[in-house]
């Protein structure tokens, strides 16, 4: 396409490219919808499988159901002993990398072929084993051991802190893992979501549909940042040394990690929620992130007004971000901070799976134009 005249929306901003009844950000009002439902009320009360299940079926479940949907989770996520040698030969190297690799490799050594003209119960099977997987992945990867039993657990949130922390967690450290989830399980048509409709609009199976979305958490600009978060609250140390540390990355022109986001102009919802559950945990971090938030949102809200001025635009404001108090609250919990991505893929993936599900039930290929730049013909 090399008509001049065409207007890009870079990043596809402002684009509808598809419709869900998953999830709706609205990030003028600062709240995340599920199916109908608050994200942040569902995540106070509720289970990871009674959510899923949710996104699943287009409502809530009574008891029964719920029972029933957690063991058919539980049992869909128990690879076979072959599948467990099979991701102690992959788990080297980057947690993040390797759960990419696992989650391919099964897909292909399961048979798993491109689900374009075949049976959609099968398809949709296949989706919800590959997404039941991820707890024992994760702790796979992590203790390069056979996953432990976990008799009488409470589900796919305790099944993964459990296979993490090698031990039964208490609860306070389990809700607040669940609230997590929960509360990243989807967001609208982020970067990984739609990686991952994008392959699964060419008919891809679903090993390889998978893997798309997870690639995408590489970049550290998606999903990537409760890690560096926590480097940061390393770096400064202690409160006194707040305004310092900020003042210096400023004039450094340097990223605030855990600042900021692409739809929210208000306060992140998942962020208040999580700050909440941080200072129910009461740790150790609580004080020190709480005099950064304040310090840094102050600095940043005189910046941007500044900012604003200079170019006669309106003021954007930035606000802490759902990674910055993700950080605290899974670093408490007992989730090493290398494996932050990996635990984001653990709830992400279930959103995923349910894109995709959306996808292939109504498929067209993806296919955006570009604007040709290039010389012209001599």
């Amino acid at each position: 396409m090399s008509d001049t005249n065409t207007k890009i929306s870079s990043g596809l901003e402002g684009i509808v490219a598809c419709s869900t009844r998953l999830s709706d950000v609205d990030g003028n009002a600062g709240r995340l919808i599920f199916s109908g439902f608050n994200a942040v009320d569902l995540a106070k009360s509720k289970t990871v499988e009674e959510v899923w299940f949710l996104f699943h079926e287009g409502r809530l479940p009574t008891a029964e159901e719920a029972a029933a949907f957690k063991s058919k989770i539980e049992q869909l996520g128990a690879p076979s002993k072959a599948e467990i040698r099979l991701m102690k030969r992959l788990r080297k190297g980057e947690p993040l990398s390797a759960f990419r690799t696992i989650i391919s490799a099964i897909a292909a050594a399961r048979g798993y072929k491109p689900w374009l003209n075949r049976d959609l119960p099968a398809v949709e099977n296949e989706i919800l084993a590959l997404s039941a997987l991820a707890p024992t992945i994760v702790e796979v990867i992590y203790t390069g051991k056979s996953p432990v039993k976990k008799t009488g657990n409470c589900g796919y949130a305790e099944r993964y802190l459990w296979g993490v922390l090698g031990r039964k967690p208490d609860a306070g450290a389990l809700r607040a893992t669940e609230t997590y989830l929960i509360l990243t399980m989807d967001h609208g048509l982020n970067a990984s979501t739609f990686a991952a409709r994008v392959a699964a609009s060419t008919g891809a199976d679903l090993g390889a549909v998978l893997s798309a979305a997870v690639a995408t958490l590489s970049g550290p600009l998606h999903g990537g940042a409760p890690g560096p978060v926590l480097d940061m609250l390393d770096s400064i140390a202690d409160a006194s040394r707040v305004n310092d540390w900020v003042a210096e990355q400023l004039k450094a022109k340097r990223r605030i990690m855990g600042f900021g986001h692409r739809v929210y102009r208000t306060d992140d919802p998942r962020a208040l929620a999580l700050r909440s559950v941080a200072q129910q945990q009461n740790g150790p971090r609580i004080e020190l992130a709480c005099a950064v938030e304040k310090q840094v949102l102050a600095v940043l809200a005189e910046h941007q007004e500044q900012k604003a001025k200079a170019e006669g635009k309106a003021v954007r404001p930035l606000r802490v971000n759902v990674e910055f108090w993700t950080a605290v609250v899974l670093e408490h919990a007992g989730i090493p901070r290398e494996l932050f991505s990996s635990t984001f893929a653990t709830s992400r993936i279930i959103g995923w799976g349910e894109h995709v599900r959306e996808q292939v039930k109504d498929n067209k290929l993806f296919r955006p134009l570009s604007l040709y730049t290039g010389p012209a013909v001599v």
